[in-house]
């Protein structure tokens, strides 16, 4: 089931209506109304997938208390491991087998033997990425013991299966979510106005700004050779402006979804675009996700405890993985690789030189800004590409210069709309609420008019293939 359809809200109608009616009885009552609605949401795209959530929910379940009854680090370790292993093991199959086996199969070749791949059709179960990591963190705090586990199967159910962050996130810490779901939560009128308004926000940047930059972005993406060089840019920039409405979009929706049945999740994004360097910028884009690394994967490995060289192999071992966790292709892991290199020089400046932000001038802040987008817009390239070959395609064909057909500009409204919205916006979590009420409500009412003429069964959230 996908946010901007009419399947959805019909769905989210009657899911509102028993949730704050029959679901105010009693904690349980409420739960199993969470449970039962998320694997209806859920089970809408494959029925068959709920056996994958359902399974992984029970280990996790089962291996969290095994680890907190255990005084011995041995079996503790090992329940965390059946844990960590089942949820990798779900993870790989489904996502990652057929890469390994043609990249397996090509290396191979490329010595001069032909081999005949045994791969399978496999289907990539929607959301698999997100939920794994969630169960995972949960078995990991537990080992900690920075958490304690909770008896109550049906409550950890709706925490892995929460719908409105189930497919997409953000990637939801049980620390945070689950204690919520233990707990009564009286109605209040204001945290579901907040919540209405962040959904219309998340609409609008989906359906009216990413879906009609979408067929644009796919067109240059497609035959590059047919362009020019001002048209290839324009249409990197289009895709940088796609996949953040797109993205943040999604997380809009979940976290004002969310709001309106009472519960908080945390900042996904936060205006990344206006970041002064791409240290800055992991700390804006995809919170969940890159937060999720830095605790579970980079200070485990050492963080910057280490030598510097340690630390800097840290880093790149985290972009690399964080890479190929977005998907089963070369371009993922480049993508991801230029990150890590990106991110190196600021990690040494950071550790010879802090400067500070009262310090910068106006010229070096902006400065910044644009060679942080220059260098995030390149990395793009690779993960927009069907290959690591079509993108550099793609560059090659950027240096030939041409002229800009005027048809390629329509995009540029909807890039300057969502440039000066983040802009304006300094509370991403109530865009909404800050002074100038009447300038906001004027907006908000145009929005709603605007994704009135564009909602309907249009484009799946580009993160749902993740």
């Amino acid at each position: 089931m996908v946010f901007n359809t009419y399947t959805f809200l019909l769905f989210f109608i009657l899911f509102y209506g028993l949730y704050w009616t029959v679901g105010r009885r009693s904690i349980e009552i409420r739960n199993w109304i969470i449970l039962v609605g998320s694997y209806v949401f859920y089970g809408w795209w494959d029925w068959r997938f709920l056996s994958l959530i359902a399974f992984s929910t029970l280990v996790d379940f089962w291996m969290g208390i095994r680890i907190q009854q255990n005084e011995k680090r041995t079996l503790r370790r090992t329940f965390l491991w059946i844990s960590i292993g089942v949820n990798l093991g779900l993870l790989g199959f489904f996502k990652y087998y057929n890469f390994f086996v043609d990249s397996w199969a090509k290396a191979w070749e490329g010595l001069g033997y032909s081999m005949d791949p045994w791969t399978l059709n496999i289907i990539l179960p929607v959301g698999i990425s997100f939920y794994t990591f969630q169960t995972m963190s949960y078995s990991i705090d537990i080992y900690r013991r920075n958490l304690e586990p909770t008896r109550n199967f049906i409550a950890f159910a709706a925490f892995v299966s929460f719908f409105p962050q189930l497919v997409a996130g953000p990637i939801e810490r049980a620390s945070n979510l689950l204690p919520q779901i233990l707990k009564r939560i009286p109605f209040s009128y204001e945290q579901s106005v907040q919540g209405i308004r962040l959904i219309v926000w998340g609409m609008f940047k989906k359906v009216v700004i990413a879906d009609n930059l979408g067929p644009m972005v796919d067109s240059i993406f497609s035959s590059p050779e047919e362009y020019g060089s001002l048209t290839l840019i324009l249409g990197v920039i289009y895709f940088s402006v796609q996949i953040y409405c797109d993205f943040s979009g999604y997380s809009d929706i979940a976290i004002g979804v969310s709001k309106t049945l009472g519960f908080e999740l945390m900042t996904n994004f936060n205006r990344p675009y206006f970041s002064r360097n791409i240290g800055e910028f992991w700390k804006k884009w995809h919170i969940s996700l890159s937060t999720w690394f830095r605790d579970y994967l980079y200070i485990p490995l050492g963080g910057s405890r280490v030598s510097s060289l340690k630390a800097i192999r840290n880093i790149l071992i985290v972009f690399l993985v964080s890479g190929f966790w977005h998907g089963a292709n070369w371009t993922f892991l480049v993508w991801g690789g230029l990150h890590g290199l990106y991110y190196v020089p600021s990690f040494i400046k950071k550790k010879k030189d802090q400067v500070k932000e009262a310090r910068e001038s106006r010229v070096k802040h902006l400065y910044g800004i644009l060679s942080t987008y220059f260098i995030v817009l390149f990395a793009w390239v690779f993960f927009r590409s069907d290959s690591v070959r079509n993108a550099i395609h793609f560059f090659q064909e950027m240096i030939q210069l041409d002229n800009l057909s005027i048809q390629w500009l329509r995009g540029v409204p909807f890039v300057l709309m969502i440039l000066l919205f983040d802009l304006l916006v300094r509370d991403v979590r109530n865009p909404f609420q800050k002074n100038h009420r009447f300038i906001y409500r004027s907006i908000f009412l145009v929005q709603l008019i605007l994704i009135y003429n564009y909602f309907g069964e249009r484009s799946t959230f580009i993160y749902f293939q993740f």
